[in-house]
């Protein structure tokens, strides 16, 4: 019953997340066309654009959530991404420190405040990183154990009190991984709001441009190299 839900579980959210990745593509199209034109209503349309992308983000954000619960060891090894994605991979998601890449890549003029905020916020961001990756360490140490426990049932091997203990664990250490993941999901939005919070309209647009356009031309990098190696 278990794998048949986690089965389930994956299905539906790589079907979530491939149409998720169409209205992406979409959004960064209606972004750099944003950029292109000064007039007041395009101005005015730019806060919605915004809106509307930054709302696009928190549905994947609450989806997510709602999947990890359910079966949280898909997202450490999420079999909807590519072998490039997956390399990339930091407690289920990007690392929060790549949003300060992106921003330095994307935007060329910062104010000396907005340079301030922004060092302020690097810094929060780089001692939670940290704090995360440790505790996430230990996570995978102790998920090394899974194997064990996959063993114990095949094989037996273990009386019933022995095998409870194991499996009870291995309850707490899916409890532990979804906090980990919910964490640093908290951690990469909070990172995003933030910064957008010292930009200005048209420097927000920019910055989102690229964010998008960095996942959508990573993801199709990693999707190229896998079909070249499955051939």
């Amino acid at each position: 019953m278990a794998n048949s839900n986690g089965s389930s579980v994956a299905q539906n959210f790589e079907t979530f997340f491939n149409g998720w990745l169409v209205r992406q593509e979409r959004f960064h199209r209606q972004l750099v066309q944003a950029l292109e034109y000064d007039d007041e209503d395009e101005i005015e349309r730019r806060g919605s654009l915004i809106q509307q992308v930054l709302s696009h983000y928190e549905q994947y954000a609450v989806e997510k959530s709602r999947a990890a619960r359910e079966q949280v060891l898909l997202f450490y090894s999420p079999p909807w991404l590519t072998s490039f994605e997956k390399a990339l991979l930091w407690v289920g998601g990007f690392r929060p420190f790549l949003l300060f890449k992106l921003l330095d890549n994307s935007i060329t003029e910062l104010s000396p405040e907005q340079e301030e905020a922004i060092g302020r916020v690097k810094c929060e961001t780089r001692r939670e990183e940290r704090e995360l990756t440790q505790d996430s360490a230990a996570i995978q140490e102790r998920l090394a154990a899974v194997p064990l426990l996959n063993l114990v049932r095949r094989y037996g091997g273990r009386n019933d009190g022995e095998l409870s203990e194991l499996e009870s664990a291995m309850e707490n250490l899916k409890v532990e991984m979804v906090r980990a993941v919910e964490r640093a999901d908290k951690l990469r939005w909070s990172t995003v709001r933030k910064l957008i919070e010292t930009l200005s309209p048209v420097q927000t647009v920019k910055y989102l441009a690229a964010s998008a356009e960095f996942q959508l031309t990573v993801r199709k990098w990693g999707s190229q190299k896998d079909q070249e190696r499955a051939t």
